[in-house]
């Protein structure tokens, strides 16, 4: 030992300390002289001792004194203490032994005795500092060590999880993430890895499968369906997807079966995979389920540990975002698809008939043709323009379904007279492909509770689609069939069909099953959509069945059973509007000048007194002097829109009989109360039939009659304001 070990020596007389001193060199210790109690005192506070020579009689603070205070200090509490004293009595012995004393000598001291005693308790001390520097020693190695292996697990962790997060992040391709994911699991959390993707359609879920076959084997990955899975194991898939919680399974006496016998996936060159301890992890990322994580070991009884399961759970939580940032990207890219494909039928749609049209103005501005042409040509115009309404139609009314904005005029309606509604409208377009179309009802009355218009469009819209995708000559049904407190509508026929993966889509949004280039069906990609809203909406359910491509459809709603109702008091039928009985002072604003000018025109047939102006300013300068009885004012106006010009008509003191009237591109129900809060009594969305607005404006004449001074004043012609 290099280190010399401390002995402390106190004594108030100094030759006795010279002569312990001198006693005490041969050991050679480092010795430590104290004069009195309080120095020695500081020097146990400063420094370790092997072992203190304590003399009893010391002025001031005596050897017990010293002693006690010595022992109550924790580290100095067992220094060995050898009371030197020329007095020797029982008393003073009981009491030095009492406070802790090892010794007690007396003076003068023999110097054999003294250095052999004190040499005893040098030895112990060193020997104890040697065993406590060892085993300090121990256990920094030991601690080392443990540091080492927790270094060395955090590394493997880090690396592990950076590798999973470029697997996770390296792609958007939800087939390459699973695959990825399953490998991953293997060889550091298992021998067999498996992922069962099922997001939002659990029973055509497809597992994406890793697996080694024995020590360091050749890792494979394949796909599998769900239906591979069986027993227990399936049992606890399903139940994990429902209550999103891991879950630990153990092998039976015989082990777990992945998949059941001689459903190996395809490829698989294992005819079976046993798996021993495993555990189940939920993919769950933004308040849903979109698979499970399994993580296994093959014919193992050793469960995973705590750290496995820590680890497996972590890739769990950081797999399942990276999925659903892909499902989330995935489902935008084929919105935006879907998007840019209605885009273009719309603008095909819209197109094709503004060709005849345009090609019939040719023919009526040409000096050479015969009025059986003429007549041809408004016919046809006629025609091509309520095609472009209901395609305008059609969405606005899907823009409002889906949004939620209609409100249904429910009424307790025998089906019957429905139906026959929606075989009416339909009847066109069946006979134009000469379809066979076969009507079964019921005998007795089946009453619904229904809105008859929208309804009737539900129906028009299924036979009018069995109507598009069927061959000429094809055969065509609807039926009707009471089961229980349900009534069961049918639409069935023998056309192209519907392919089973396109089945669940077929409600979407634009989507259609034919998407070639001649476009012959047309369409949007928008009834089915309406009608699966409409449905809804009624309180029923539509679904679509087909065996395939070419093998027909069927599209079936069920819907529920009304209880008759009382039959509402007969209302008074009124009679048909004539012609206007008075001329009528009308003004029409719209920055549209053909708009304005043809609407003009078309009052002015009939002797209406008619000014028109092209925007809110100028209005208002013509309504000063031509106080009109009716105003009809587009919305979109320049300088100062429709509901401000609405405003300041009102606050003139001669506007309290007129009648101000919105026609505009805005049908929304939001923008009928914006009109109607701005002071309009009626809100008509373009384009207006000339017929609905005539019969409005003769309507108005009747309710507040057009009295002689306006007879009189009435020109009879329309006037332009710029």
């Amino acid at each position: 030992m290099t280190d010399r070990v401390n002995i402390l020596i106190v004594d108030d007389l100094p030759e006795k300390l010279l002569s312990l001193q001198a006693v005490l060199d041969e050991l050679g210790q480092n010795l430590v002289l104290a004069h009195s109690g309080r120095e020695a005192l500081r020097y146990v506070m400063e420094r370790d001792f092997a072992v203190i020579l304590l003399d009893v009689n010391m002025p001031g603070m005596d050897g017990f004194e010293t002693a006690a205070l010595i022992r109550q200090r924790k580290r100095s509490a067992h220094i060995p203490i050898i009371f030197i004293t020329a007095f020797s009595d029982d008393m003073h012995t009981a009491r030095g032994y009492s406070l802790g004393a090892v010794d007690y000598i007396l003076s003068p001291v023999v110097p054999e005795v003294l250095r052999t005693k004190v040499g005893v308790f040098v030895d112990l001390y060193v020997i104890r500092a040697t065993a406590e520097r060892l085993a300090e020693e121990r256990i920094e190695l030991a601690r080392a060590q443990a540091d080492r292996a927790a270094a060395e697990k955090a590394t493997r962790r880090s690396q592990f999880l950076a590798e999973a997060s470029r697997v996770l992040g390296g792609s958007l391709n939800l087939s390459s993430i699973l695959t990825g994911l399953s490998r991953l699991v293997v060889p550091l959390l298992g021998d067999v890895g498996a992922v069962l993707w099922a997001d939002e359609a659990p029973e055509q879920a497809q597992i994406f499968l890793a697996w080694r076959q024995g020590d360091g084997g050749e890792i494979h990955d394949r796909p599998a369906p769900r239906a591979a899975l069986h027993g227990e194991l399936a049992d606890a898939v399903a139940l994990t997807l429902r209550d999103s919680r891991s879950r630990a399974f153990g092998p039976e006496p015989a082990g777990v079966p992945l998949w059941a016998e001689g459903a190996a996936p395809e490829g698989c060159s294992a005819p079976q995979l046993v798996l021993g301890h495993g555990a189940l992890f939920p993919l769950s990322a933004r308040g849903r389920t979109l698979g499970v994580l399994l993580v296994a070991r093959e014919n193992s009884a050793t469960p995973l540990a705590e750290n496995e399961r820590d680890l497996a759970q972590d890739l769990a939580n950081r797999a399942a975002v990276a999925l659903d940032n892909a499902r989330l990207y995935n489902n935008i890219q084929e919105a935006d698809r879907r998007k840019n494909d209605f885009l273009a039928m719309l603008a095909h749609e819209l197109r094709n008939p503004l060709a005849p049209i345009r090609n019939a103005i040719h023919l009526l501005r040409h000096p050479s043709a015969q009025p059986a042409q003429q007549s041809w040509a408004y016919d046809l115009i006629d025609r091509q323009v309520q095609h472009l309404v209901r395609l305008v139609d059609d969405l606005l009314d899907v823009a409002r379904i889906t949004r939620g904005k209609i409100q249904l005029q429910l009424e307790t309606l025998d089906l019957a007279h429905v139906i026959a509604s929606a075989v009416e409208a339909s009847r066109p377009f069946l006979e134009a492909r000469q379809h066979q179309f076969v009507l079964s009802k019921t005998p007795e009355a089946v009453l619904v509770r229904v809105d008859r218009t929208r309804f009737a469009q539900v129906l028009t819209n299924l036979l009018n689609n069995a109507a598009k995708y069927t061959p000429k000559e094809g055969r065509i049904e609807l039926a009707v069939e009471r089961v229980g407190a349900e009534v069961l509508i049918r639409v069935r026929d023998n056309g192209m069909g519907i392919p089973a993966e396109m089945l669940e889509h077929v409600f979407d949004m634009f989507f259609q099953v034919s998407r070639s280039l001649d476009r012959s069906e047309g369409g949007l990609g928008i009834g089915l959509t309406m009608v699966h809203r409409l449905v809804q909406m009624h309180g029923g359910e539509v679904r679509a069945f087909s065996e395939g491509a070419n093998l027909g459809s069927e599209f079936v709603i069920r819907l529920p059973v009304a209880k008759p109702s009382p039959a509402p008091a007969p209302t008074p039928i009124a009679a048909e509007p004539s012609a206007a009985a008075a001329t009528c002072r009308v003004l029409v604003v719209d920055d549209n000048r053909d708009a304005a000018q043809s609407m003009a025109l078309v009052l002015t047939q009939i002797e209406h007194d008619t000014r028109v102006a092209f925007d809110g300013p100028s209005a208002l300068a013509v309504c000063e002097v031509f106080q009109p009885h009716v105003a009809i004012l587009d919305i979109g106006l320049p300088l100062m829109d429709g509901y401000e010009l609405a405003r300041q008509i009102r606050k003139k003191t001669w506007a309290a009989g007129t009648t101000l009237v919105a026609v505009t591109g805005y049908g929304q129900e939001s923008d009928k109360l914006r009109a109607e809060t701005a002071g309009f009594a009626h809100h008509l969305v373009k384009p207006v039939a000339p017929a609905v607005l005539l019969k409005l404006i003769a309507d108005l004449q009747r309710q507040q009659p057009v009295n002689a001074e306006s007879k009189k004043n009435a020109s009879g012609g329309a006037v332009f304001a710029e």
